[in-house]
């Protein structure tokens, strides 16, 4: 990993970049900005990572007045009440 007449120079901003020091050749230098991952992520690692991106089902709950379902904490569309109170003007079939 380490190669002979190779060093690491501190560059301003927090970055590093490699030089080398070997007798009569030419200085030159790598800039390393990125972050490069070492190996490839695995498909079971990957997965695992994915575990929390899927979306559940949505829930219902059935109105009290109307007895049809509606999403909780929305608006019901047929009568145009929210929480007991008449909000929208209903919606006409």
């Amino acid at each position: 990993m380490h190669k002979p007449g190779l060093a690491w120079r501190l560059l301003s901003g927090g970055r590093y970049c490699m030089f080398s020091r070997l007798h009569g050749a030419p200085t030159y230098e790598i800039e390393t900005d990125m972050a490069v991952p070492k190996r490839k992520v695995s498909p079971s690692r990957r997965n695992m990572r994915r575990a929390h991106d899927a979306l559940g089902a949505n829930s219902y709950v059935e109105d009290k007045d109307t007895g049809e379902l509606k999403r909780p904490h929305h608006i019901d569309l047929k009568t145009g009440t929210y929480r007991g109170r008449q909000v929208i003007t209903p919606k006409e079939d």
